[in-house]
């Protein structure tokens, strides 16, 4: 098994972060993570990693939808990253 962290950011439209904020907390998953811990930066933007113990780095795994278009200034960025240890 690999553990992979899963990275979701996303920028709101300025003023919004907050907001934004709320509704990544508010998203459930189809399961629960190892972990997962959500992060605000500059510029109203919000990151969630989660972690999985998944079979591989291509596994089928729940991630987060994108918010509503006129939430976000951009599409979501999202990267796996697999734990080396």
């Amino acid at each position: 098994m690999t553990v992979l962290a899963m990275m979701w950011e996303a920028r709101a439209v300025e003023g919004r972060g907050a907001e934004l904020l709320e509704w990544a907390r508010a998203q459930q998953l189809g399961r629960e993570p190892l972990r997962r811990e959500t992060l605000r930066a500059s510029g109203d933007r919000v990151l969630v990693i989660t972690w999985w113990e998944a079979p591989g780095t291509d596994a089928d795994l729940p991630e987060l939808p994108e918010p509503a278009a006129d939430l976000i200034t951009r599409p979501v960025h999202r990267w796996r990253f697999e734990s080396l240890g």
